[in-house]
């Protein structure tokens, strides 16, 4: 299943990030794709809000990894930019296989490491501040979260 919805800021981008955070459960794995600056990271504060973690959420890029363990459910916040030229056994996938919501930037880079059900977000600047989002789910269990989250945003 795919929808896209068009959003005209970042906190309306992070309302839709709040929007989907109470249909998530542990193990979840929501991947992202989009250019530098499209408002992934936007998001992940969105849903981090939503999950009640307090911590102060930003882009993990130098770290590769932020987990953020008190909220809700724990949140797994992977950037593999880093990643693009090899090194990728940092042990991850304890991550990504964990009791949290796991969310990845650029997850080409560790395709390998993450399940074949998941939920994608693509996010494209269509103007200064306007971006398109795209869900598009893999998988049963994503399939029923979109089909969920597209009656709470319509």
């Amino acid at each position: 299943m795919k929808i896209t919805v068009m959003s005209n800021s970042l906190e309306q981008t992070k309302q839709l990030a709040e929007n989907l955070a109470p249909l998530l459960s542990r193990g979840d794995v929501i991947t992202f794709s989009g250019d530098l600056g499209a408002g992934k990271t936007a998001f992940v504060q969105g849903l981090a809000k939503a999950l009640d973690v307090k911590d102060r959420v930003n882009s993990p890029t130098f770290n590769i990894l932020k987990p953020y363990f008190y909220g809700r459910i724990p949140l797994y916040h992977i950037d593999a930019y880093r990643l693009e030229d090899g090194n990728k056994d940092i042990g991850l996938e304890e991550f990504i296989d964990g009791d949290g919501v796991t969310v990845v930037e650029w997850p080409q880079y560790i395709e390998e490491y993450l399940p074949k059900s998941q939920l994608n977000i693509e996010i494209v600047n269509v103007g200064t501040s306007s971006r398109t989002l795209t869900f598009t789910s893999t998988g049963e269990r994503y399939q029923k979260l979109l089909e969920e989250y597209e009656r709470l945003i319509k």
